[in-house]
């Protein structure tokens, strides 16, 4: 994969079907394609994602949420405050996984919604995550405007990007073949150039607080205007 190049857009029911598997082996394939497709590391996403939630905290596309119960204890292990969760995807074979890992928990809530058609009234969280998936919407723009209009003004989205691997080394060749496995499974859309995915994110209405590049990965912490 080259260039802006776009794969044929599969609807919405199409991608969640792609992600059927067994939440084990959604897991161990994720695992896989974090170390060889993003050249990212666990380490790296938890300090990342674990200090961006506030009291009441949104989690966009959670898949089986083995992320999330990561990052969650990552933030109790630092002694940072407890949080109120809402946690949601499109795939219900994900979030059978999610709410078997949270099961009994109060603070954590599992939720069935379209990341561009959030179930939420406006002005609703202190924070948002979309972990590991801005690249697999299909209607990008679509859920970038929704994650801005159910935060609180000053509430703050950190996500990150699959991005074209560069270069032509034994590191970049493995990145682009998961990611054309990743787009024939369906559970791809796109990667993306730095810069177009950044006008995405301003585009929506979002001021850009930071941003870095880390391997194929860009981790970008966004702010909504108060």
């Amino acid at each position: 994969m080259a260039g802006n190049e776009r794969h044929p857009v599969k609807t919405r029911d199409e991608i969640a079907e792609a992600y059927s598997s067994p939440p084990w082996w959604y897991d161990v394939r994720g695992f896989l394609i974090l170390t060889f497709a993003y050249n990212s590391s666990l380490g790296e996403q938890l300090r990342f994602f674990g200090r961006n939630f506030g009291q009441k905290h949104l989690e966009i596309a959670c898949g089986t949420a083995t992320l999330l119960a990561l990052v969650l204890k990552w933030r109790s292990r630092h002694h940072m405050d407890p949080v109120s969760v809402t946690a949601i995807d499109y795939a219900e074979s994900m979030l059978a996984g999610a709410r078997w890992r949270f099961k009994g928990n109060p603070d954590v809530e599992i939720r069935h919604a379209d990341a561009a058609a959030l179930p939420f009234a406006d002005n609703s969280f202190d924070t948002a995550n979309i972990a590991n998936s801005v690249h697999c919407f299909p209607d990008v723009d679509g859920a970038l405007r929704d994650a801005l209009r159910v935060l609180k003004p000053g509430g703050s989205l950190a996500a990150n990007v699959l991005l074209y691997p560069e270069g032509r080394g034994l590191l970049a060749s493995i990145a682009n073949r998961i990611n054309v496995w990743g787009a024939k499974k369906g559970i791809l859309v796109t990667p993306y150039r730095r810069d177009d995915i950044r006008k995405r994110f301003v585009d929506a209405g979002f001021e850009i607080a930071s941003d870095t590049v880390s391997g194929n990965c860009y981790n970008v912490l966004l702010r909504k205007p108060v």
